[in-house]
């Protein structure tokens, strides 16, 4: 396995098959949903292995996407990669504004109060609607075994993203 191999990230999951001609409808996770139209290089990742695909074309369907892998021509052929996770390697990622982050990024972060306690660290995080949320887990240093839900709002609650040194500043009270 390659360094770039363990630098990647789901951008979406392969659901089923679509027409005759070897399409398929996936469910993007990237946002907007169609910057997965963006990737040419995907890696097919399920239970049973892993393989680099070839997007060969793409486009929206409806409230959806649908993509062209090459080398599968028919229904029967595509129907394998269904349930199967792309991924993609982050430096094909787009470069973001000064203060945004990719969810990669903060995960494993280390969240501190601003009084200085250690919380746990960034285990994954949340679309609600609102806002994104971080789930926080606890670490054997944190303050306490809880698992907290912080509301990823930067200047209110998030005051500092340090990726260098690995770590997230809140403010947020321990008892939340």
């Amino acid at each position: 396995m390659s360094d770039s191999a363990s630098k990647r990230s789901v951008v979406g999951k392969v659901t089923s098959t679509y027409g005759v001609k070897g399409w398929v409808k996936v469910l993007s996770y990237t946002e907007p949903r169609e910057n997965l139209l963006n990737y040419r290089q995907v890696t097919w990742v399920s239970e049973t292995g892993q393989r680099e695909l070839e997007v060969e074309a793409g486009k929206q369907h409806g409230k959806g996407l649908i993509l062209k892998f090459k080398g599968f021509e028919t229904p029967e052929a595509v129907r394998v990669l269904c349930g199967g996770l792309m991924e993609v390697a982050v430096e094909q990622f787009p470069a973001l504004a000064e203060g945004e982050y990719y969810w990669h990024q903060l995960e494993g972060l280390k969240v501190m109060t601003t009084a200085g306690q250690l919380l746990g660290v960034v285990d994954h995080l949340m679309e609600t609607g609102a806002n994104d949320v971080l789930v926080v887990r606890a670490t054997p240093d944190s303050i306490d075994q809880q698992e907290r839900l912080i509301p990823y709002l930067p200047d209110q609650v998030i005051q500092k993203v340090d990726l260098e040194a690995g770590c997230l500043t809140v403010d947020w009270e321990p008892e939340f």
